[in-house]
């Protein structure tokens, strides 16, 4: 084993749930080992990050009565949450032979027509003038994609295209095949799990939390929840823009630094409005795991 791991903040939990044994840390930290990416925190991503959040999703696979599995996992923006959940279903695939997707809640925007609509339906609403807060997803679709792959039956899954119109965004006209039944799902996205409110004080919220009691035909088929926090809340303005920065690095449209920043800084009151539900949630015990990251992305706390 190697000598970072059970200095991490998630070793305590994993030994509480016999998850540290050498040989099965071993499998997923040399897979990972060669799949993340080399740089300075390297190996505390992989013995901190990836391997315990491998190694308790590999728990509830073999501890579940069915296939698929559906996970929620629940990160902010710039956390890298799309990376590490790709990298979850390559693990599994290449190391215990185990066939999954991940899907984002992105793929199931509004087409930028139906955006556009909707924000001038909701004129002054800066929470709705863009894609990103409940209210702006195809929920049916997403319900639809769910109940068939937790079928087994085969579906083309969406995929959006955020470099369209700009930066703006769009659905793609390209669709992922998805012709077999499939033992892992993992749906990820900023605010999956988030349940609907009572009451919002900020009034620009009511109807973003007014929408999100439709996304309950998400949620309904997540069976457990992987959780990445933020240490500090503003973390999440400069994550985004180290992101949008690769995308143009990159050769794709982006949009400048100022509008990412104008756009993220949209999500901080969505963050501290439903973010603290998820710590009563369903999703309790065994069926959640939760790691608390610091401004490099490492974590630095566990539950």
């Amino acid at each position: 084993m190697h000598p970072l791991a059970s200095h991490g903040p998630a070793f305590p939990r994993c030994s509480e749930l016999g998850l540290t044994d050498e040989a099965g840390w071993a499998r997923f930290s040399q897979w990972f080992d060669t799949h993340v990416p080399p740089g300075p925190l390297h190996d505390e991503r992989v013995q901190w990050l990836c391997v315990p959040v491998a190694r308790w999703l590999e728990q509830r696979l073999v501890l579940a009565s069915h296939r698929p599995v559906i996970v929620g996992f629940n990160a902010p923006q710039g956390a890298g949450k799309s990376t590490l959940a790709a990298g979850l279903v390559g693990a599994f695939q290449e190391v215990l032979g185990v066939r999954g997707i991940s899907l984002s809640i992105d793929d199931f925007y509004l087409t930028r027509a139906e955006q556009v609509h909707l924000a001038a339906h909701h004129p002054g609403n800066r929470f709705l003038e863009h894609r990103g807060y409940p209210g702006t997803h195809d929920v049916p679709l997403g319900a639809r994609v769910l109940s068939a792959l937790r079928a087994g039956q085969s579906i083309d899954v969406p995929r959006y295209d955020k470099s369209a119109h700009g930066g703006l965004g769009d659905r793609s006209r390209t669709a992922q095949s998805v012709p077999r039944a499939l033992d892992l799902v993992i749906l990820e996205g900023w605010m999956v799990g988030f349940p609907a409110l009572d009451q919002v004080e900020d009034p620009h919220l009511a109807a973003p939390n007014e929408a999100l009691r439709a996304y309950d035909a998400w949620h309904q088929h997540l069976e457990v929840l992987l959780v990445l926090e933020m240490a500090d809340d503003r973390q999440v303005v400069s994550w985004r823009v180290e992101a949008e920065q690769a995308m143009r690095a990159s050769g794709k449209p982006g949009l400048s630094d100022e509008a990412i920043t104008d756009y993220v800084s949209r999500f901080l009151p969505a963050y501290r409005t439903w973010g603290p539900t998820l710590k009563q949630g369903r999703w309790q015990g065994d069926d959640r795991f939760t790691l608390v990251l610091d401004a490099r992305r490492v974590p630095i706390a566990a539950r």
